[in-house]
């Protein structure tokens, strides 16, 4: 199968491009995947209960139910989506191939433009109770999950010593009682002026050596304790704790493209500053998998918009110079009263 373009991805950032593509009518293919990176079609949004920040909704809407919205809104227009998940692909030249899995032995599929939104997870740690405290208690996104009403004035936990862990702890300060920091070394590894910040914050405290033990919950099936243990001693200690939020990095979904497409020391797609434009001419990446800065729906979904029309010009671009090239020569052939060869007007061959 030849498709002009195809669509890499499930997410808003995929959803969004497969709207403006099909609006174009180029008849974009989007392969959401079949629980690829162990996540559900949809992405992370799926692992989220409410979302409050998305424009569009003053009373919130779940994260499953928003991402429906998307997929048929994307469907409405004419997209058509597959849900399996692309095993391969071969960027070297146009056009594009690529393999569905469980059929990278079989004759590929060929694009002339392709846009990566595979996204990114956000790295857990394992804990006991994680699993069963996962968005009722726990978040790896605090300006995402926040404001939710189970976390405000309530002491809350951030597990990080970087950057991040302190910006999302003094972010929760803003909604939480206390804030406690836990940092696995004897300092943080966040920047001299962001350290300094953190440790002067009144609602926040910061405890170093220490790392996350059990998360614990009431018979609500929220979270409401935290056992931590203090890496030197092996001492455990008990804490109040009503919500837990990790701040340890995300990894970006990129081992489809690895050595073909450049990608920074964290493994995120390279883009031209502002655009989705990647080191390969035709290749579009939008969403989380080249946006380890900002991480939202709406950043992924306006990316997604930039990778579709830059990829409908691209391919307006690639159509226009075929139909030029072919224009010269049919002007050659007549210049020249080239006679055609019996056998290319002949109707039997």
């Amino acid at each position: 199968m030849h498709s002009k373009v195809v669509i890499i991805g499930s997410g808003p950032a995929a959803h969004t491009a497969a709207v403006y593509l099909a609006r174009a009518e180029l008849k974009p293919v989007l392969y959401e995947g079949f629980l690829a990176n162990g996540i559900a079609a949809g992405g992370q949004l799926t692992t989220t209960t409410d979302v409050e920040n998305y424009p569009g909704f003053p009373d919130g809407i779940g994260g499953s139910e928003l991402m429906d919205a998307m997929r048929k809104q994307s469907e409405r227009f004419g997209t058509q989506i597959i849900t399996e998940t692309i095993a391969k692909v071969d960027l070297s030249k146009r056009p594009f191939k690529y393999w569905a899995e469980y059929e990278e032995d079989k004759e590929p599929h060929t694009a002339d433009a392709i846009i990566i939104a595979t996204g990114a997870s956000a790295r857990r740690l394992g804990l006991q109770g994680e699993e069963k405290y996962w968005q009722n208690g726990i978040s790896a996104c605090a300006v995402c999950d926040g404001a939710v009403p189970i976390f405000r004035n309530k002491p809350l936990v951030v597990i990080g010593g970087g950057d991040s862990a302190a910006e999302e702890a003094m972010f929760l300060t803003k909604y939480g009682s206390h804030v406690i920091v836990l940092v696995r070394r004897d300092v943080l590894r966040a920047s001299k002026t962001m350290a300094k910040r953190l440790l002067a914050n009144k609602k926040v405290t910061v405890m170093f050596n220490t790392v996350g033990h059990e998360v614990k919950g009431d018979d609500k099936g929220l979270m409401s304790h935290m056992v931590v243990k203090d890496v030197k001693t092996g001492k455990l200690e008990t804490l109040e704790a009503n919500g837990l939020f990790y701040a340890v990095g995300h990894d970006p979904a990129t081992a489809l493209v690895k050595g073909q497409i450049d990608t920074d020391e964290e493994g995120y797609i390279v883009t031209k500053p502002g655009t989705s434009y990647t080191n390969i001419e035709g290749v579009f990446a939008a969403g989380d998998v080249q946006d380890k800065r900002y991480r939202q729906a709406i950043t992924s979904a306006g990316s997604g918009c930039i990778a579709a029309l830059e990829a409908e010009k691209f391919i307006a671009e690639q159509d226009a110079e075929v139909e030029n090239n072919l224009e010269q020569e049919k002007n050659a052939e007549k210049g020249n009263n080239v006679v055609v060869p019996e056998y290319r007007s002949n109707p039997l061959l």
